[in-house]
């Protein structure tokens, strides 16, 4: 599926042969940092440049969690549970949950021009990207459905309309 047009200049609209997953873990040899939590809805703010994870999880202190705090990129690979073909079903469960305010701008991010969201789904993922957390808590039903890849479009979309609401703002 080819992303949809967009107003951010200078990306390339062709899929680079190695790409990125901006929800990555930070144990993948190639893992970076690609931003930081912050504020009270952890929304992530992008590092100007990435930092190789393995540089900076020995600074977080024990017993907090990596992801609690930073936000990963690594490799998309082929084994991935997110993986649909060559899609991520990830940023499409995201794009499923209706969006609150969203900017119309895109945040600055380094990882764009090999990201795999971006090639897939343009400013929309973009756009959704910095409230995406991959550190889940089991007490909210929708982050949970959105994290399980065996959650379908139809599954979120009954929860919504069972007047289950996902937070706006």
């Amino acid at each position: 599926m080819e992303h949809p047009q967009n107003s951010v200049e200078d990306q390339s609209s062709q899929r680079p042969v190695v790409t990125w997953c901006p929800s990555g873990t930070p144990d993948r040899p190639e893992s970076v940092v690609l931003g930081v939590r912050s504020g009270p809805e952890g929304q992530v703010v992008y590092l100007e440049q990435p930092l190789p994870a393995a540089e900076v999880l020995g600074s977080i202190p024990e017993g907090i969690a990596p992801t609690r705090v930073l936000r990963f990129a690594s490799h998309c690979v082929s084994e991935c549970v997110n993986r649909v073909g060559e899609e991520c079903g990830l940023i499409e469960r995201i794009r499923t949950v209706p969006s609150g305010a969203v900017a119309s701008t895109v945040p600055r991010c380094h990882l764009r021009p090999r990201c795999t969201w971006w090639h897939q789904a343009g400013v929309d993922a973009c756009q959704r990207c910095p409230a995406v957390t991959t550190l889940n808590s089991p007490d909210d039903e929708l982050i949970t459905l959105v994290a399980d890849p065996a959650t379908t479009h139809e599954q979120l979309q009954e929860w919504i309309a069972a007047d289950n609401h996902p937070p706006t703002g």
